[in-house]
């Protein structure tokens, strides 16, 4: 459904009342547009705390782009951030700064104590201002769950309040404000995770907290272009919606993609894998047959799979006094217990691939909670729970993470009454609903064979919902 207001103060009477009423103007977010588009474009700023140690390998990744890079000079608390690389040229802080730039990241990894954090301030203060519409905000530290040392958690773990609240404030210029966390020796498996937060792709993420973990598998090199070629992903509830974006995104980047629906969905379904040159499976995912038919389709038509995503999901909503029981047990057997049983039939046969991927879409629902989704908020935290566990026990490579959306514009909301429609789409940071497509390049994030030490995640796509942590 069309966002009306969001079209109504983007043009000049709209943004005129908006302003006399004190009412927000979001800003129209630039999403992915071609598929040779460079990741970051126009003036990067970066910069790093004393000790830094990601600030090179951001220089290299950066230098890959066409941006424009720039390091920080002229504090005491910022290191020579010249270690980006050669390419970038120097910009003292305490001068006149006229350009509007399109990233500001920021190497926090080297800060032992809280008297370190006045880096934060240092680097920010005189340029935050400065950052453009659509600008991306990154931050890197160290995870301070690893961290002996009090100190030294004490400031990584200060630089969650201190992004969120970033990200809270660049959000009326449709900028966004992330955070990758990063373990000891993990500096070289940052790449996709940069790619990421400082690309269009990344539209609808903001104010989130990514960890990268150290992983025994090297990350892979990939065709920015294609990275999942020649992978075969399998996309539940596939027919419509979400869905069918995080089928036609995986597709664009080169995977062939099994779109699985219910039989009732089967012609919705196919139109999608034909358009996606992938394969439509007809299964009710709620079966006690549907692991071993999706198997035995994996089996019949590739000879193993390398991403699987648990996409469908239903609501039955009832406030728990007025819940019918079968209520409570579709939304638990399709939101949850449909993934335990799928991932442990395919790898049991072996079936997923060395450095697979599976992904969970979870909800904000199962975060902060929802009047009347007791049942769906239940299974939808319980996603959460699942990923967790599993990602201290998978091998081989294989990975698995949640995305949980918040308002994301689909027949589902558009059906909401008007006020809750309303209220969804402004309370956030960036005043809008989300599309489809910014959960489907969150997954596709996940899925990146370059992504080894994404693991265990949950990064809501909710354009920081005010609701929730």
């Amino acid at each position: 459904m069309s966002d009306l207001y969001l079209r109504f103060v983007n043009t000049p009477v709209g943004k005129s009342a908006a302003q006399s009423l004190g009412l927000p103007a979001p800003v129209p977010l630039k999403r992915w547009q071609r598929a040779d588009q460079p990741f970051i474009e126009g003036d990067v700023l970066v910069g790093a705390a004393k000790g830094g140690k990601a600030i090179a390998g951001v220089g290299s990744i950066l230098s890959a782009s066409p941006a424009n890079v720039f390091h920080a000079s002229g504090a005491d608390t910022i290191a020579d951030s010249a270690k980006a690389g050669d390419k970038t040229t120097a910009l003292d802080l305490g001068g006149d700064i006229e350009q509007k730039f399109s990233a500001l990241v920021f190497d926090a990894t080297g800060l032992t104590g809280p008297s370190e954090l006045r880096a934060l301030y240092d680097f920010f203060h005189p340029i935050i201002r400065k950052l453009a519409s659509n600008g991306r905000v990154l931050i890197i530290g160290q995870d301070p769950t690893h961290s002996r040392k009090p100190a030294q958690a004490a400031a990584q773990r200060a630089l969650e309040g201190f992004t969120r609240s970033i990200g809270k404030e660049v959000g009326k210029k449709g900028a966004t404000a992330n955070l990758l966390l990063i373990a000891s020796g993990a500096e070289k498996q940052i790449e996709s995770s940069v790619r990421f937060f400082l690309s269009p792709r990344s539209a609808y993420v903001s104010g989130q907290v990514a960890r990268i973990a150290k992983s025994a598998q090297a990350a892979t090199a990939t065709n920015p272009v294609a990275p999942l070629s020649g992978k075969v992903a399998l996309v539940t509830g596939a027919s419509r919606g979400i869905g069918e974006s995080i089928a036609e995104t995986l597709a664009r980047d080169g995977a062939t993609v099994i779109g699985l629906d219910i039989p009732p969905a089967m012609d919705d379904l196919q139109k999608v894998t034909d358009r996606i040159k992938g394969k439509a499976l007809a299964c009710d995912i709620t079966d006690s047959q549907a692991p071993k038919q999706i198997a035995d389709f994996v089996k019949e038509h590739f000879d193993g799979i390398d991403l699987v995503v648990h996409n469908a999901g239903i609501t039955r909503d009832k406030t728990l006094g007025n819940m019918p029981e079968h209520f409570w047990d579709m939304a638990i057997a399709v939101n949850l217990t449909a993934e335990e049983l799928i991932d442990e039939e395919l790898l049991s046969q072996e079936l997923l691939r060395e450095n697979g991927r599976i992904v969970c879409v979870s909800s904000i629902s199962g975060i902060a909670g929802n009047f009347g989704q007791t049942n769906y908020s239940c299974a939808k935290s319980g996603v959460i729970g699942y990923v967790e566990a599993m990602a201290k026990q998978l091998k081989n490579g294989i990975t698995i993470n949640a995305v949980a959306p918040g308002f994301i514009e689909t027949q589902m909301t558009a059906a909401m009454p008007l006020t809750i429609r309303e209220a969804g789409r402004r309370m956030n940071s960036l005043s809008q609903g989300g599309q489809p497509v910014d959960v489907a390049e969150a997954i596709a994030w996940y899925c990146n064979p370059a992504s080894v030490g994404v693991n265990g995640n949950v990064v809501r796509v909710c354009g920081q919902s005010l609701i929730g942590k």
